[in-house]
């Protein structure tokens, strides 16, 4: 590779890779305009992360070498923004998780064309340089795929280092795949006359296996629209309510895994839940900046919390809610920085805790109700004491917003979860930093404490989970889930959200006869009947990671891979009839 091209490779690497941390600071974006609404996930972050990296290289290399094609792709680009804006007319950014709002004019469409046309310039010369045919666009989605895919940096500059110097990466993902169950799959397909498509099943894939004891995904409950974002667990531990961007609070019986009541009314998302301690009352946060609780038995509507003369419950998004083990208050955390104590049977303002300097992204109470424990997108966790509302300490030592937090049942023990990938654990008492944890590879979103409080359980941007041994701080086992996480009070059940309005419940399954894993193909890829087939590969690839018996050793791993694998083909074969 020609050192000019070397140069081309960092600075469109760099770029992808900025995208994706942008994503995964500031969450779901979307743009809205006088055409409506769409949103922007993390995959259009990446590629213009990527796009931004081309631009500078683009406008690094016309510099140096005189070109004039540089302005007149500048120019071009130019032209197209102005003409953009001018047919949408105005439009603007939003994201919801940080509170943004930002217009978006002609001038800025211009600019943004611009930096299109030099980007086009920079992939230009790159390919020019490596002696490589593909088109821009080719190169862009290439490196977007496996930012997402790997969720490492190092993966996605080395991916296009190969790519540019013409090695074949895709066969290093072979090894992901087991041989011989795919070329069965292949002469079951290819051994099928061409006039005629394959069949169809449409019983759920069945596999007996005979496995140890792990965590096993039984059923995956399916209700809501869109994201799940908050779940919590009945104390009876048969019950589950759950908070979505759908704007709807679903009750579940985890026994029949049926759908028993759904509370509407919120006016946007719902980001938070939470039950009573003695399980009479439901409340919820949302987007709206309101708290809404609900009588669970009756299923009547209780009250909005409203704080002093505001018609609001807080002045910007509620984050998260929280009762006191005694039932006597509730805490709210939000995007106005604040933390509001509120009366559990009153719903009067009591107090407001004053201190974060950003979002409050999670809140905890202690069991014995005289400590609550917030953290905030500032960096810092603060202990204080609830009766005073006072601050005992403040905790510095994450580098990234604290997006979880928990205690152990004793009361002692702090656990925290933060966009530095790291679990940091800590003396509740003294502030003492006792550990950190760095098996994740992106940012930890949810953390759950067994009721034993020798396991806890972590989810990270990833799509993995991994449950861990607390006092010795040993993965224990990594399955394949999403935030929100809780234990059930007897510690028998696991749950997790999924993709696309899905909630997975988990079983430690100790009996290792006659053992049935059972589920429709996009239950066990862990996506929606209707993703894209794009979504839909980079599960099966995700799980492929986890479950392939040359990565995971355990005895599970090669019935899991066959269940995955039969999955997968179970979707191929829906394609294949379609087209």
């Amino acid at each position: 590779m020609k050192p000019t091209s070397q140069t081309g490779v960092a600075f469109i690497t760099t770029g992808t890779i900025s995208g994706a941390g942008i994503s995964s600071t500031v969450g779901g974006m979307g743009i809205a305009g006088s055409f409506g609404a769409v949103g922007i996930g993390a995959t259009s972050f990446t590629a213009a992360g990527a796009v931004v990296g081309a631009a500078i290289y683009g406008a690094f290399a016309g510099i140096t070498t005189g070109d004039k094609a540089v302005f007149i792709t500048m120019g071009i680009g130019a032209i197209g923004g102005f003409s953009f804006s001018q047919i949408v007319g105005s439009i603007g950014f939003v994201a919801p998780k940080i509170g943004l709002a930002y217009g978006i004019g002609a001038a800025s469409m211009t600019g943004i064309g611009a930096v299109l046309g030099l980007a086009a310039y920079g992939v230009t010369k790159v390919l020019d340089n490596s002696e490589f045919k593909e088109t821009p666009m080719q190169v862009f989605e290439r490196m977007e795929a496996k930012v997402l895919e790997m969720d490492y940096d190092n993966a996605a500059l080395i991916e296009l280092d190969l790519f540019l110097s013409g090695d074949d990466i895709n066969q290093k993902f072979a090894t992901l795949e087991i041989e011989d169950e795919l070329e069965k799959l292949k002469n079951k397909i290819n051994n099928k006359p061409n006039d005629q498509p394959p069949p169809i099943e449409t019983k759920a894939i069945s596999l007996n296996n005979q496995l140890p004891e792990n965590w096993q995904c039984v059923k995956t409950l399916t209700g809501h629209l869109s994201k799940v974002n908050a779940v919590a667990i009945h104390p009876d531990g048969n019950s589950l309510i759950s908070g979505s961007d759908d704007k709807q609070v679903i009750f579940w019986d985890l026994k029949t895994e049926k759908c028993l009541y759904n509370f509407v009314g919120q006016g946007e998302a719902v980001l938070s839940v939470a039950i009573s301690p003695d399980g009479k009352e439901i409340i919820s946060g949302s987007v709206d900046r309101k708290i809404s609780s609900w009588q669970l038995d009756t299923k009547k509507f209780n009250r909005t919390f409203y704080y002093l003369n505001s018609p609001y419950s807080h002045n910007g998004f509620v984050n998260v809610v929280a009762y006191s083990a005694d039932n006597r208050i509730i805490a709210s955390g939000s995007t106005d920085k604040t933390i509001i104590i509120w009366g559990r049977y009153t719903g009067k303002y009591k107090r407001i805790l004053n201190g974060h300097k950003d979002t409050v992204l999670a809140i905890v109470i202690s069991p014995d109700s005289t400590t609550l424990v917030s953290a905030s997108a500032d960096k810092t966790i603060r202990i204080w004491d609830l009766q005073m509302g006072k601050q005992r300490f403040i905790l510095t030592q994450h580098l990234a917003a604290v997006n979880t937090l928990a205690i152990t049942p004793d009361g002692k023990t702090l656990i925290s979860g933060s966009s530095d990938t790291t679990i940091k654990i800590w003396n509740l008492q003294t502030g003492e930093l006792q550990c950190t944890l760095t098996q994740h590879s992106t940012a930890v979103l949810s953390i759950a404490i067994h009721p034993f409080a020798k396991t806890i359980a972590s989810s990270s941007k990833d799509g993995f989970i991994k449950v861990w041994n607390l006092p010795t701080g040993e993965i224990l086992e990594n399955v394949s889930g999403f935030a929100p996480l809780v234990f059930s009070p007897n510690g028998k059940i696991l749950v997790s959200g999924g993709k696309s309005g899905t909630i997975k419940i988990w079983q430690q399954l100790k009996n290792r006869e006659n053992l049935t894993l059972t589920g429709e193909w996009w239950e066990i890829l862990g996506v929606d009947k209707n993703a894209h087939p794009q979504d839909v590969k980079i599960a099966y690839r995700r799980l492929a990671r986890l479950y392939h018996p040359d990565i995971n050793t355990t005895a599970t791993a090669k019935a899991a891979m066959q269940a995955i694998n039969q999955a997968y083909q179970h979707f191929q074969r829906l394609v294949n009839v379609k087209n």
